[in-house]
């Protein structure tokens, strides 16, 4: 457990394990607590990094709504990396995690050994669809201002996992990190040239199409998809999904030990 000071804004994170390292990010309004149950199962075989974006969990909530962006994100887990001493990564996350770990390989091709992309979407080509999400992102930042942490609360098994200070830093990360600002990310999907997953719960109907545009759309990428779960596939059925990221490591020559 430890934090990293960036530009004065403090990123908590913890490290478990030895060996390639691997890391994590969590979806919006949860925290690096949605990955408890793999700890065990990869730490054996690798620097198993986790971290609460900025607004979130033990990380600190910046007041200047500027501080909150896709950019900032993408600068916050390649110094994560540098924190620890590695060059390269597995790099994964779940939904807004996911998006994320796909803007940082379009950031940092060099630095991404492979992709981990759980219950996610890569953003729209489509001005109007994009409009949509964020006009849901924006709503979501006027539930954090006038309920607090209740959407919390209310949330998915993910977000019921974490414990904020308060609501402020998700409000501005909704407006700042969850909205999109162009196709890039989605846009970039047939260049990615790294072992690939896609993995989505099979009860996570909003995000079994975009689950398998990703897969059409990377070059060689596997997807796997867990029986009896939802947007949280790693909580709902932690050993199903532990064995699937393993045997996908494994057979990528990315599993060390």
């Amino acid at each position: 457990m430890a934090k990293l000071n960036r530009d004065g804004v403090e990123i908590y994170y913890e490290v478990h394990g030895e060996g390639p390292p691997l890391l994590l990010t969590h979806g919006f309004s949860a925290s690096a607590q949605m990955w408890t149950d793999q700890i065990d199962a990869l730490a054996p075989h690798f620097q198993l990094i986790t971290w609460d974006m900025r607004g979130h969990g033990q990380s600190d909530y910046p007041t200047d709504p500027a501080a909150y962006s896709e950019d900032a994100t993408v600068a916050d887990m390649a110094a994560l990396l540098d924190a620890v001493g590695a060059r390269t990564a597995i790099i994964g996350g779940l939904s807004l995690g996911g998006y994320m770990s796909l803007a940082f390989h379009l950031a940092h091709p060099e630095r991404t050994r492979a992709l981990l992309i759980i219950d996610t979407g890569p953003g729209y080509k489509n001005h109007e669809a994009r409009a949509g999400w964020n006009a849901n992102a924006l709503k979501s930042a006027a539930r954090y201002d006038t309920d607090g942490l209740g959407p919390v609360e209310r949330g998915g098994a993910e977000t019921r996992t974490a414990r904020h200070r308060d609501a402020t830093g998700l409000a501005h990360a909704a407006r700042g990190m969850l909205t999109q600002r162009d196709a890039k990310v989605i846009e970039s999907l047939p260049n990615i040239a790294v072992p690939s997953l896609v993995v989505v719960g099979a009860d996570d109907a909003p995000f079994l199409a975009a689950s398998d545009n990703m897969a059409g759309k990377i070059p060689g990428a596997r997807k796997v998809v867990i029986e009896s779960a939802g947007h949280a596939a790693n909580i709902d059925q932690p050993a199903a999904f532990n064995a699937a990221l393993l045997n996908f490591l494994d057979k990528s020559g990315l599993m060390d030990g």
